[in-house]
């Protein structure tokens, strides 16, 4: 039996971590060691929008370190990423030099959307996890500089929103010696009360949920002592709040020692726990689970889907065209021209495959792409096509990258705009995605030709590339002579991306 031995680096706020992990088709994934390291890189960043050469070569000793234990294990391979942290200083390219050339890690920098899918893929493969969201549950995602929430309802992804609320960055705003600890932390719900009030008034109007899901630093070690049984982890939510509650109370040392934490000076500990309690407050669930996983768990799963060792327990698409179709209701847009669209646009899409060489993933970004393609009439119809580029980028939608969401809302924009050259973009597409804008765009513009109406005049719609030709063909009743003088205007891109002619071949029935 084959077994890769697989570790994962993650670089956070305020600590370094190693996980060594054993993949194989039998045992599936199994941890074999766990490596932590304090390094709080957020002093400096929260502060300072830069981390100093202190932290600097605080980092690249305990990396080399982590580099013999991989040695030592003869890892068969490795992935060592950072977190939003390093992204939003002002010296991270330099930093990343650094520790590539002193210790021979590429470190890779994630922004908020991948790092979150990547924990989230795992909560994922719980087989508690598609039985909780088929009824109603928040998957909340706590770290140092911000926390995630999504909301499913009936198994649909209802709303992603990331807000600036973590546990470094709380205790950043909150380090004053002239302050009682009683009085730091009435602070701190404040602050947190605030902002989730907000997201509960714009998006938790009249709902309830059963489950919380919750994920990040001490809520393991929280739920342990609530239930040793971490295979059966869910707790009344009550009596979750009401424990947190108990410990809150305490000073940081007694609240290490009744979790059985090593480190009882901790100054992550108090504002972690305030801010899960505020959360299950404010969400009101009934009860809470802690899948017990954390974002290096996530980075193995990840590359075992990738080489294909596991196979996937959900269905990550379905969400990423969820969460399109209720930011799409969101902003007033979605309707059966869009249900058309998404139609007409995969047809096209399957049809030409052996001549555009995309795959799996750019079909689901057309879709995306078509399904937000009209949202941003909402804020403007004049300019409609920049205003939906602006909420596509502004908006997380669960299950893309910020490199796809620059994708979707570039095929938006330029089903409408003259498309730009790549040097005019290449600041914010690099030249194969630039290829795909082009290509789905192409198909997009075709495609909302063909019902330019809204009305979908149209049956029994197929598609076929033949030699320089991509024939449309349709049965309608209709006359579809605006869509005609439409499609003619459309087309001129589709011939300059693809080589192909688009023809509609109408049959018509008459009633």
């Amino acid at each position: 039996m084959s077994v890769t031995t697989f570790a994962a680096i993650y670089v956070g706020s305020y600590e370094v971590s190693l996980k060594i992990f054993e993949i194989s088709g039998k045992k599936n994934i199994r941890t074999i060691d766990f490596i932590r390291s304090r390094v709080e890189l957020g002093k400096d960043a929260f502060h300072d929008q830069a981390i100093g050469y202190e932290l600097v070569d605080e980092l690249c000793d305990v990396l080399l370190e982590f580099r013999h234990v991989m040695e030592g294990y003869r890892v068969d391979d490795y992935e060592a990423y950072a977190g939003p942290i390093l992204r939003n200083t002002s010296n991270s390219l330099f930093i990343l030099d650094q520790i590539e050339r002193r210790t021979g890690i590429c470190l890779k920098i994630v922004g908020n959307s991948e790092h979150r899918f990547l924990s989230y893929k795992c909560v994922a493969s719980k087989p508690e996890f598609d039985r909780m969201i088929s009824e109603s549950a928040a998957v909340v995602n706590v770290g140092g500089g911000e926390l995630q929430i999504t909301l499913f309802v009936h198994g649909v992804v209802k709303t992603t929103q990331h807000l600036v609320l973590g546990t470094m960055r709380l205790a950043q705003l909150f380090i004053d010696g002239n302050l009682r600890s009683d009085l730091i932390k009435q602070q701190m719900k404040e602050l947190i009360d605030k902002e989730m009030e907000v997201f509960k008034a714009q998006y938790y109007q009249n709902r309830t949920i059963k489950y919380l899901i919750l994920t990040g630093e001490y809520s393991v070690e929280v739920m342990r002592r609530m239930d040793k049984n971490l295979d059966n982890m869910t707790v009344d939510a009550g009596k979750f709040s009401n424990y947190l509650k108990k410990l809150e109370k305490k000073e940081s040392a007694q609240i290490a020692e009744a979790l059985n934490l090593s480190n009882d000076s901790d100054m992550l500990l108090s504002p972690a726990l305030i801010l899960y309690r505020r959360i299950v407050e404010t969400l009101a669930a009934d009860a809470i689970w802690v899948p017990g996983i954390d974002i290096s768990d996530g980075i193995v799963y990840d590359y075992a889907l990738r080489h294909r060792y596991v196979k996937p327990m959900h269905d990550f698409d379905k969400d990423v065209i969820s969460a399109a179709n209720s930011l799409s209701k969101r902003y007033m847009s979605y309707s059966p021209h869009i249900d058309a669209l998404v139609e007409m646009s995969t047809l096209i899409y399957d049809a030409m495959k052996k001549v555009h060489g995309m795959g799996k993933r750019e079909r689901l970004l057309l879709q995306t792409a078509a399904i937000l393609h009209d949202c941003g009439k909402y804020v403007s119809f004049a300019n409609a096509p920049q205003c939906a580029y602006d909420i596509i980028l502004s908006s997380e939608i669960m299950g893309l990258s910020h490199r796809d969401r620059v994708i979707v809302a570039s095929i938006v924009k330029y089903n409408t705009y003259a498309l730009d050259s790549y040097e005019e973009v290449s600041d914010v597409l690099d030249h194969e995605g630039y290829l795909t804008v082009a290509k789905c765009a192409s198909i997009l513009r075709v495609a909302n030709a063909m019902d330019r109406s809204h009305k979908q005049k149209f049956k029994n719609v197929r598609a076929v590339v033949k030699e320089k030709q991509l024939i449309i063909s349709i049965e309608t009743a209709d006359e579809m002579m605006l869509e005609k003088r439409m499609f003619g205007a459309k087309a001129g891109m589709f011939v300059d991306v693809f080589s192909i002619q688009p023809v509609i071949k109408e049959k018509r029935l008459y009633q």
